[in-house]
């Protein structure tokens, strides 16, 4: 699971990317039960805290369109390899389930596939205004993107978005890398943890839709946060929310009170 490291100017909000470059190797402690990183009180080694942002339908709602059409591109490549049509939907959920997500499996299985994520993400998306200031706004070490996607498809979400310059680093998903790591396996959050240079889980802080990588961040210590259709219902995280516009009121301390209150606003005014 590669990265890069995001250099950001705080007074031109440019991004520049940078070569990948990798932090130095750290033994990242033994899993730690659940929900001891809300129980911190000393930041460890005083190492700086982290919050790791997901991506996809998480920065962006869910009912843009964009998770449809991803699957109809997922289906192509299946079909594209000589799967027939009939057994397409099918493999590709066991893909899923097999390997995480069902392009990996596409990969593992049909090397040849040509795997490139190109969608029309700017007639989809736009910027964001109010995430943008929220995010900004953190009183937080470091903000970093952790993503199952691609680094091209990444960079353009965030770039629509109108959030370059926000971020750290980027931790993606290599599509054409044997069999290669991504979430919800404790692997790719441990390499996350290294390439943002963090050693300790408790200073890890994780936002996402997905339950099962929500759970397995909990798993190893991180304080996650899950973005759910239903927060009523959901049962997975530390806390759950429905608009990623809401982490001030779970996580108040990362804000001030003017922010908090702006970021709320700014989901009354996208409705």
């Amino acid at each position: 699971m590669p990265s890069t490291l995001l250099n950001t100017d705080r007074q031109t909000n440019g991004t520049t990317l940078n070569k990948a470059e990798e932090t130095n190797a750290a033994t990242i402690p033994d899993q730690q039960s659940a929900g001891e990183s809300i129980e911190r009180t000393v930041t460890p080694n005083h190492e700086p805290r982290v919050f790791f942002f997901d991506i996809d339908n998480c920065l962006y709602p869910k009912d843009s369109g964009i998770p449809d059409l991803m699957r109809e591109k997922i289906e192509q490549y299946f079909e594209d390899v000589g799967i027939e049509n009939n057994n397409v939907k099918s493999l590709s959920y066991r893909y899923y389930i097999d390997y995480g997500l069902a392009i990996r499996g596409l990969v593992l299985h049909h090397p040849d596939a040509k795997v490139d994520g190109a969608l029309p993400l700017e007639e989809i998306l736009s910027e964001n205004p109010p995430l943008r200031e929220m995010i900004k706004s953190m009183k937080i070490e470091k903000k970093w993107l952790f993503t199952n996607a691609g680094k091209a498809h990444a960079l353009r979400v965030i770039k629509v978005l109108g959030l370059e310059g926000l971020f750290d680093g980027l931790t993606y998903c290599e599509y054409t890398e044997p069999n290669f790591i991504c979430k919800p396996e404790a692997a790719s959050f441990r390499r996350a943890m290294k390439d943002a240079g963090v050693v300790h889980p408790s200073n890890c802080y994780f936002v996402d839709d997905s339950a099962a990588n929500v759970d397995k961040a909990l798993d190893i210590g991180w304080t996650a946060v899950h973005v759910a259709d239903d927060p009523v219902m959901s049962n997975f995280g530390h806390y759950q929310i429905t608009n990623i516009l809401e982490l001030p009121t779970v996580l108040p301390e990362f804000w001030d009170e003017q922010s908090a209150a702006a970021a709320l606003a700014g989901i009354s005014s996208s409705n």
